[in-house]
Protein backbone atom coordinates (compact mmCIF):
# COMPACT_ATOMS: atom_id res chain seq x y z
CA UNK A 1 0.00 0.00 0.00
CA UNK A 2 1.66 3.71 -0.76
CA UNK A 3 -0.44 6.44 0.58
CA UNK A 4 0.56 10.11 -0.34
CA UNK A 5 -0.30 12.54 2.35
CA UNK A 6 -0.78 15.98 1.32
CA UNK A 7 0.29 19.03 3.81
CA UNK A 8 0.75 22.79 2.46
CA UNK A 9 1.40 23.92 6.19
CA UNK A 10 3.76 22.21 8.30
CA UNK A 11 3.57 24.66 10.52
CA UNK A 12 4.07 23.06 13.86
CA UNK A 13 -0.27 23.36 14.92
CA UNK A 14 -2.01 20.69 16.13
CA UNK A 15 -3.46 19.28 12.61
CA UNK A 16 0.34 19.13 11.20
CA UNK A 17 1.36 17.19 14.48
CA UNK A 18 -1.25 14.89 14.01
CA UNK A 19 -0.88 14.21 10.49
CA UNK A 20 3.43 13.92 11.41
CA UNK A 21 2.46 11.34 13.92
CA UNK A 22 -0.70 9.07 11.69
CA UNK A 23 2.10 8.56 9.07
CA UNK A 24 4.94 7.55 11.20
CA UNK A 25 2.53 5.06 12.87
CA UNK A 26 1.44 3.78 9.53
CA UNK A 27 5.13 3.45 8.35
CA UNK A 28 6.01 1.00 11.26
CA UNK A 29 3.07 -1.20 10.02
CA UNK A 30 4.99 -1.57 6.62
CA UNK A 31 2.99 0.99 4.93
CA UNK A 32 4.71 3.22 2.29
CA UNK A 33 3.48 6.57 3.71
CA UNK A 34 5.26 9.71 2.84
CA UNK A 35 4.09 13.76 2.75
CA UNK A 36 4.70 16.24 0.34
CA UNK A 37 4.63 19.44 1.67
CA UNK A 38 7.16 22.68 1.32
CA UNK A 39 10.54 22.40 2.36
CA UNK A 40 11.95 24.35 5.09
CA UNK A 41 9.23 24.99 7.33
CA UNK A 42 8.97 24.52 11.04
CA UNK A 43 7.69 21.15 11.46
CA UNK A 44 10.01 19.67 8.88
CA UNK A 45 12.12 18.64 11.33
CA UNK A 46 9.82 16.36 12.71
CA UNK A 47 9.38 14.33 9.52
CA UNK A 48 13.26 13.87 9.86
CA UNK A 49 13.55 12.99 13.24
CA UNK A 50 10.70 10.32 12.08
CA UNK A 51 12.37 9.48 9.57
CA UNK A 52 9.34 10.25 7.36
CA UNK A 53 10.35 11.13 3.50
CA UNK A 54 9.05 14.31 2.49
CA UNK A 55 8.43 15.01 -0.98
CA UNK A 56 8.89 18.93 -1.55
CA UNK A 57 6.94 21.42 -2.98
CA UNK A 58 7.65 24.48 -5.19
CA UNK A 59 6.29 27.81 -4.01
CA UNK A 60 1.91 27.43 -4.75
CA UNK A 61 1.94 29.86 -6.80
CA UNK A 62 -1.13 32.08 -8.27
CA UNK A 63 -4.50 29.92 -7.03
CA UNK A 64 -1.91 27.08 -6.15
CA UNK A 65 -1.54 26.05 -9.86
CA UNK A 66 2.35 25.63 -9.19
CA UNK A 67 1.58 23.47 -6.07
CA UNK A 68 -1.23 21.34 -7.92
CA UNK A 69 1.23 20.49 -10.97
CA UNK A 70 3.84 19.34 -8.14
CA UNK A 71 0.99 17.05 -6.68
CA UNK A 72 -0.27 15.74 -9.98
CA UNK A 73 3.03 14.94 -11.34
CA UNK A 74 4.25 13.03 -7.86
CA UNK A 75 0.51 10.66 -8.56
CA UNK A 76 1.28 9.99 -12.13
CA UNK A 77 4.22 8.76 -11.17
CA UNK A 78 4.59 7.80 -7.94
CA UNK A 79 1.55 4.93 -8.07
CA UNK A 80 -0.26 5.79 -5.12
CA UNK A 81 -2.85 4.12 -3.94
CA UNK A 82 -4.71 7.20 -1.51
CA UNK A 83 -3.84 10.37 -1.39
CA UNK A 84 -4.85 11.91 1.67
CA UNK A 85 -5.59 15.54 2.95
CA UNK A 86 -5.57 17.30 6.41
CA UNK A 87 -6.10 20.83 5.95
CA UNK A 88 -9.33 22.58 4.85
CA UNK A 89 -7.14 24.30 2.25
CA UNK A 90 -5.95 21.52 0.85
CA UNK A 91 -9.14 19.80 -0.11
CA UNK A 92 -9.72 21.29 -3.15
CA UNK A 93 -5.81 21.55 -4.45
CA UNK A 94 -6.20 17.45 -3.87
CA UNK A 95 -9.16 17.04 -6.08
CA UNK A 96 -7.56 19.14 -8.66
CA UNK A 97 -4.39 17.28 -8.51
CA UNK A 98 -5.69 13.93 -8.55
CA UNK A 99 -7.48 15.33 -12.02
CA UNK A 100 -4.66 16.54 -13.42
CA UNK A 101 -2.78 13.02 -12.61
CA UNK A 102 -5.01 11.16 -14.96
CA UNK A 103 -4.79 8.51 -12.32
CA UNK A 104 -7.37 7.08 -10.10
CA UNK A 105 -5.72 7.00 -6.59
CA UNK A 106 -8.50 6.99 -3.39
CA UNK A 107 -9.54 10.17 -1.63
CA UNK A 108 -9.32 11.18 2.08
CA UNK A 109 -9.99 13.70 3.88
CA UNK A 110 -9.27 14.52 8.04
CA UNK A 111 -11.33 16.95 9.34
CA UNK A 112 -9.50 18.17 12.66
CA UNK A 113 -12.09 21.03 13.53
CA UNK A 114 -15.40 20.80 14.63
CA UNK A 115 -16.70 22.84 11.85
CA UNK A 116 -17.77 21.61 8.69
CA UNK A 117 -15.40 23.73 6.13
CA UNK A 118 -16.82 27.25 5.61
CA UNK A 119 -17.07 27.42 1.57
CA UNK A 120 -20.42 26.09 -0.07
CA UNK A 121 -18.64 24.22 -2.68
CA UNK A 122 -16.88 21.85 0.06
CA UNK A 123 -19.98 21.62 1.76
CA UNK A 124 -22.30 20.79 -1.20
CA UNK A 125 -19.36 18.86 -3.12
CA UNK A 126 -16.71 16.81 -0.37
CA UNK A 127 -18.38 13.98 -0.19
CA UNK A 128 -19.46 13.77 -3.41
CA UNK A 129 -15.83 13.71 -4.64
CA UNK A 130 -13.91 12.08 -2.17
CA UNK A 131 -14.07 8.34 -1.07
CA UNK A 132 -14.11 8.53 3.18
CA UNK A 133 -13.52 11.80 5.39
CA UNK A 134 -12.18 11.29 8.94
CA UNK A 135 -13.34 13.00 11.70
CA UNK A 136 -11.56 13.32 14.58
CA UNK A 137 -14.17 12.94 17.41
CA UNK A 138 -17.79 12.21 17.31
CA UNK A 139 -18.68 15.38 18.06
CA UNK A 140 -16.93 16.32 14.73
CA UNK A 141 -18.91 13.56 12.83
CA UNK A 142 -22.12 14.75 14.29
CA UNK A 143 -21.30 18.30 13.04
CA UNK A 144 -20.49 17.24 9.81
CA UNK A 145 -23.49 14.94 9.20
CA UNK A 146 -26.38 16.91 11.13
CA UNK A 147 -24.74 20.94 11.89
CA UNK A 148 -24.54 22.12 15.35
CA UNK A 149 -26.31 25.59 16.13
CA UNK A 150 -25.68 27.18 19.53
CA UNK A 151 -27.35 30.44 19.18
CA UNK A 152 -26.88 31.73 22.55
CA UNK A 153 -23.42 31.28 23.00
CA UNK A 154 -21.33 34.58 23.12
CA UNK A 155 -18.82 33.40 20.75
CA UNK A 156 -20.18 33.85 17.39
CA UNK A 157 -17.95 31.18 15.66
CA UNK A 158 -20.39 28.49 18.05
CA UNK A 159 -23.53 30.20 16.68
CA UNK A 160 -24.47 28.48 13.56
CA UNK A 161 -22.51 25.42 12.07
CA UNK A 162 -23.95 24.00 9.24
CA UNK A 163 -23.80 20.14 8.15
CA UNK A 164 -22.27 18.71 4.85
CA UNK A 165 -24.31 17.20 1.89
CA UNK A 166 -23.91 14.16 0.07
CA UNK A 167 -23.84 10.45 1.24
CA UNK A 168 -22.87 11.31 5.22
CA UNK A 169 -21.93 7.22 5.49
CA UNK A 170 -18.66 8.28 3.75
CA UNK A 171 -17.44 9.69 7.17
CA UNK A 172 -16.32 8.00 9.68
CA UNK A 173 -14.36 8.92 12.99
CA UNK A 174 -10.88 7.92 14.10
CA UNK A 175 -9.41 10.06 17.38
CA UNK A 176 -6.88 11.94 17.81
CA UNK A 177 -3.95 10.33 19.58
CA UNK A 178 -0.87 11.21 21.86
CA UNK A 179 2.78 9.78 22.00
CA UNK A 180 2.48 7.62 24.98
CA UNK A 181 6.05 7.01 24.76
CA UNK A 182 6.88 10.30 25.28
CA UNK A 183 3.51 11.11 28.10
CA UNK A 184 3.81 8.96 31.18
CA UNK A 185 4.34 9.17 34.91
CA UNK A 186 7.53 10.91 35.73
CA UNK A 187 8.65 13.10 38.82
CA UNK A 188 8.65 16.80 38.73
CA UNK A 189 10.97 18.30 36.66
CA UNK A 190 13.29 20.56 39.19
CA UNK A 191 14.29 22.90 36.56
CA UNK A 192 10.96 23.46 35.38
CA UNK A 193 9.66 24.26 39.17
CA UNK A 194 13.21 26.56 39.30
CA UNK A 195 12.07 28.55 36.30
CA UNK A 196 7.88 28.82 37.06
CA UNK A 197 10.12 30.22 40.68
CA UNK A 198 7.56 27.56 42.65
CA UNK A 199 8.67 24.97 45.13
CA UNK A 200 7.43 20.77 45.57
CA UNK A 201 5.33 22.39 48.30
CA UNK A 202 3.12 24.68 46.37
CA UNK A 203 -0.37 23.13 44.45
CA UNK A 204 0.01 23.25 40.42
CA UNK A 205 -2.85 24.89 38.29
CA UNK A 206 -2.52 24.86 34.88
CA UNK A 207 -3.79 26.19 31.42
CA UNK A 208 -1.76 24.94 28.97
CA UNK A 209 -2.57 26.55 24.64
CA UNK A 210 -2.39 30.07 23.21
CA UNK A 211 -3.99 32.40 24.29
CA UNK A 212 -4.81 35.52 21.18
CA UNK A 213 -7.19 37.89 20.73
CA UNK A 214 -10.03 38.20 21.28
CA UNK A 215 -10.59 35.96 23.95
CA UNK A 216 -8.28 32.88 23.87
CA UNK A 217 -8.79 29.82 25.17
CA UNK A 218 -10.46 30.43 28.12
CA UNK A 219 -7.55 32.06 30.01
CA UNK A 220 -9.28 35.39 31.64
CA UNK A 221 -12.11 33.20 33.39
CA UNK A 222 -9.64 30.73 34.64
CA UNK A 223 -7.90 33.55 36.30
CA UNK A 224 -11.26 35.18 37.28
CA UNK A 225 -11.77 31.47 39.07
CA UNK A 226 -8.89 31.55 40.76
CA UNK A 227 -9.27 34.85 42.01
CA UNK A 228 -12.47 33.25 44.20
CA UNK A 229 -10.03 30.68 45.66
CA UNK A 230 -7.09 31.41 46.39
CA UNK A 231 -7.25 32.52 49.43
CA UNK A 232 -8.79 29.46 50.72
CA UNK A 233 -6.09 27.71 49.62
CA UNK A 234 -2.25 29.79 50.30
CA UNK A 235 -0.75 26.61 48.64
CA UNK A 236 -2.16 26.73 45.18
CA UNK A 237 -0.39 28.43 42.16
CA UNK A 238 -1.70 29.17 39.32
CA UNK A 239 0.01 28.98 36.12
CA UNK A 240 -0.82 29.99 32.14
CA UNK A 241 1.71 28.45 29.78
CA UNK A 242 1.38 29.03 26.30
CA UNK A 243 1.95 32.53 24.08
CA UNK A 244 -0.14 35.09 22.42
CA UNK A 245 -1.24 38.69 21.78
CA UNK A 246 -3.48 38.42 25.08
CA UNK A 247 -0.27 38.39 27.15
CA UNK A 248 -0.50 41.63 28.78
CA UNK A 249 -4.03 41.59 29.02
CA UNK A 250 -3.36 38.62 31.16
CA UNK A 251 -0.77 40.68 33.06
CA UNK A 252 -3.64 43.38 34.26
CA UNK A 253 -5.67 40.89 35.01
CA UNK A 254 -3.59 39.02 37.62
CA UNK A 255 -2.75 42.78 38.94
CA UNK A 256 -6.71 43.95 39.38
CA UNK A 257 -8.04 40.71 40.18
CA UNK A 258 -5.20 40.28 43.57
CA UNK A 259 -3.51 37.28 41.97
CA UNK A 260 0.08 38.48 41.61
CA UNK A 261 2.56 36.26 43.39
CA UNK A 262 -0.16 33.56 43.13
CA UNK A 263 -0.69 33.47 39.22
CA UNK A 264 1.88 33.95 36.52
CA UNK A 265 2.64 33.54 32.88
CA UNK A 266 5.03 30.83 31.59
CA UNK A 267 6.67 30.95 28.08
CA UNK A 268 5.67 27.59 25.98
CA UNK A 269 7.52 24.87 26.57
CA UNK A 270 8.73 22.33 23.91
CA UNK A 271 9.43 19.96 26.51
CA UNK A 272 5.39 18.95 27.71
CA UNK A 273 5.46 15.96 29.52
CA UNK A 274 8.06 17.16 32.07
CA UNK A 275 5.28 20.09 32.38
CA UNK A 276 2.74 17.66 32.66
CA UNK A 277 4.40 15.71 35.48
CA UNK A 278 5.43 19.34 36.94
CA UNK A 279 1.71 20.64 38.13
CA UNK A 280 -0.87 18.96 39.68
CA UNK A 281 -4.04 19.62 38.08
CA UNK A 282 -4.93 20.79 34.02
CA UNK A 283 -7.55 23.35 33.34
CA UNK A 284 -8.80 23.43 29.94
CA UNK A 285 -11.65 26.01 30.46
CA UNK A 286 -12.53 26.23 26.66
CA UNK A 287 -14.76 28.48 25.26
CA UNK A 288 -14.77 28.68 21.71
CA UNK A 289 -15.08 25.55 19.36
CA UNK A 290 -12.66 22.66 19.96
CA UNK A 291 -13.31 18.92 18.08
CA UNK A 292 -11.19 16.66 20.91
CA UNK A 293 -8.43 17.83 23.67
CA UNK A 294 -5.42 16.52 23.28
CA UNK A 295 -3.97 18.23 25.56
CA UNK A 296 -6.59 16.11 28.19
CA UNK A 297 -4.73 12.89 26.89
CA UNK A 298 -1.28 14.38 27.39
CA UNK A 299 -2.17 14.82 31.03
CA UNK A 300 -4.25 11.66 31.73
CA UNK A 301 -0.94 9.93 30.37
CA UNK A 302 1.04 11.71 33.17
CA UNK A 303 -1.02 10.75 35.76
CA UNK A 304 -2.95 14.32 36.48
CA UNK A 305 -6.39 15.25 37.44
CA UNK A 306 -8.26 17.50 34.46
CA UNK A 307 -11.16 20.05 35.14
CA UNK A 308 -12.31 20.88 31.70
CA UNK A 309 -15.13 22.65 29.97
CA UNK A 310 -17.83 19.99 28.77
CA UNK A 311 -17.82 21.80 25.36
CA UNK A 312 -18.18 20.05 21.70
CA UNK A 313 -15.43 17.00 21.36
CA UNK A 314 -13.81 17.26 25.25
CA UNK A 315 -15.63 15.22 26.48
CA UNK A 316 -14.82 12.40 24.66
CA UNK A 317 -11.50 13.15 25.38
CA UNK A 318 -12.16 13.23 29.23
CA UNK A 319 -13.67 10.48 29.09
CA UNK A 320 -10.52 7.95 28.39
CA UNK A 321 -9.90 8.40 31.69
CA UNK A 322 -11.78 10.54 33.56
CA UNK A 323 -10.46 11.92 36.84
CA UNK A 324 -11.34 15.21 37.34
CA UNK A 325 -14.21 17.00 36.65
CA UNK A 326 -16.35 18.92 33.69
CA UNK A 327 -17.70 22.28 33.92
CA UNK A 328 -20.52 24.09 32.18
CA UNK A 329 -18.31 26.63 29.62
CA UNK A 330 -17.60 30.18 30.68
CA UNK A 331 -19.51 28.96 34.13
CA UNK A 332 -16.56 30.99 36.71
CA UNK A 333 -18.17 29.63 39.60
CA UNK A 334 -18.13 26.24 38.61
CA UNK A 335 -14.97 26.27 37.52
CA UNK A 336 -13.42 27.66 41.26
CA UNK A 337 -15.77 24.92 42.77
CA UNK A 338 -13.86 22.67 40.64
CA UNK A 339 -10.69 23.25 41.70
CA UNK A 340 -11.40 23.50 45.06
CA UNK A 341 -12.53 19.86 44.84
CA UNK A 342 -9.13 18.46 43.13
CA UNK A 343 -7.30 20.33 45.27
CA UNK A 344 -9.33 18.98 48.61
CA UNK A 345 -10.11 15.17 46.77
CA UNK A 346 -8.32 14.30 43.90
CA UNK A 347 -4.93 16.20 44.72
CA UNK A 348 -2.58 13.32 44.31
CA UNK A 349 -3.11 10.26 42.78
CA UNK A 350 -1.02 7.40 43.85
CA UNK A 351 1.99 5.77 41.79
CA UNK A 352 -0.12 2.88 41.26
CA UNK A 353 -3.07 5.49 40.08
CA UNK A 354 -0.84 7.42 37.96
CA UNK A 355 0.21 3.85 35.91
CA UNK A 356 -3.29 3.18 35.71
CA UNK A 357 -4.11 6.12 34.23
CA UNK A 358 -1.24 5.88 31.30
CA UNK A 359 -2.38 2.49 30.56
CA UNK A 360 -5.84 3.97 30.27
CA UNK A 361 -4.53 5.77 27.39
CA UNK A 362 -2.03 3.66 26.03
CA UNK A 363 -4.67 0.79 25.29
CA UNK A 364 -7.17 3.80 23.93
CA UNK A 365 -5.20 6.76 22.50
CA UNK A 366 -1.83 6.00 21.64
CA UNK A 367 -0.53 6.65 18.22
CA UNK A 368 -0.56 2.89 17.54
CA UNK A 369 -4.09 2.56 17.92
CA UNK A 370 -4.81 5.55 15.52
CA UNK A 371 -2.32 4.27 13.11
CA UNK A 372 -3.92 0.58 13.10
CA UNK A 373 -7.05 2.21 13.05
CA UNK A 374 -6.26 4.38 9.68
CA UNK A 375 -4.86 1.32 8.32
CA UNK A 376 -7.77 -0.53 8.58
CA UNK A 377 -9.71 2.35 7.19
CA UNK A 378 -7.70 2.33 4.07
CA UNK A 379 -8.09 -1.66 3.81
CA UNK A 380 -11.55 -0.98 3.68
CA UNK A 381 -11.52 1.81 0.73
CA UNK A 382 -8.92 -0.27 -1.23
CA UNK A 383 -11.28 -3.78 -1.23
CA UNK A 384 -14.63 -1.78 -2.05
CA UNK A 385 -12.82 -0.37 -5.18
Amino acid sequence: MKVLHLNTMLRGGGTDDQCVKVVAGLRSLGVDARIMGPGGCEFCSQLQSFQIPQIATPPEGPLKIHFMRAVAREIRTGGYDIVHAHHGRDYWPTFLSVALSLRRPKIVFTRHLAKSPRSLPSRFFLLRLCDRVIAVSEFTQQVMKEGFNDPDSPEPERHYRPRLLGNTSKISVIPCCIDTERFYPQPPSAQLLKEWNLSPDHFIFAVVGGYDHPRGKGQREYLKAAALIHKQIPSARFLIIGRGSLAETLKQDIQQLGLEGKASLAPYSHDMPSVMNSIHCLVHPAIGTESFGLVLLEAFACGRPVIASALDGIPEAFHVVGRGELVPPENIEALAHSMRNIFENGSSPSEAERKAMHIQVKTEASLPVMASRTYKLYKQILNHA
